[in-house]
């Protein structure tokens, strides 16, 4: 085998480790797209009883964005398995308590019918804010693309971009802000 076609096969059957950031992103379909390099859906090696997927490190999932009035009207289920054990938590209240539990469960959900899922999710590691180990930075050699561009903050443009901005009205001298 000559070693061209050896160093391929190496980076066919490696653990490759992604980073993903989820800031503005919608959740559900953020969980496709990290599935997909969970399970190992992108190599040409892939099998549903071959666990050939990668490690996916995800930042930033306390900024998670779910359309329209969604944080208030999808709850989640538990229960403990004792009588009267179950629970509807809404996911704005899930989501206050743990912000990396709204993204698990979606990705988790995603992967159904996975009989190895639960083994899938040990190569997953969410992170509320940017703050990574740097054990686990040093193995991070791809990213993955966002899904949708997140906006620029009002707040974070400068001065001069503000004063170069062209205006669409200009606001007579008395006019009042009630």
């Amino acid at each position: 085998m000559s070693a061209l076609k050896r160093v391929q096969q190496w980076a066919t059957f490696a653990r490759i480790w992604h980073i993903y950031d989820a800031a503005w992103q919608n959740p559900f379909q953020s969980a496709e797209l990290i599935k997909r390099y969970l399970m190992g859906l992108h190599k040409p090696i892939y099998h549903p009883m071959n666990d050939c997927g990668d490690n996916v490190i995800v930042i930033n999932s306390s900024e998670i964005a779910l359309r329209g009035d969604e944080w208030k009207k999808r709850s989640y289920f538990h229960h403990t398995g004792y009588p009267g054990g179950a629970t509807w938590t809404l996911a704005w209240d899930l989501h206050s308590k743990d912000p990396t539990m709204v993204l698990k469960k979606a990705i988790y959900n995603s992967m159904d019918g996975n009989l190895q899922r639960r083994y899938t999710m040990e190569r997953l590691f969410i992170f509320p804010d940017a703050n990574v180990p740097s054990k686990l930075l040093g193995n991070v050699s791809n990213q993955i693309r966002q899904l949708r561009p997140v906006p620029k903050r009002l707040d974070h443009y400068t001065e001069d971009e503000v004063q170069t901005c062209p205006k669409i009205i200009d606001y007579p001298t008395d006019y009042v802000v009630r």
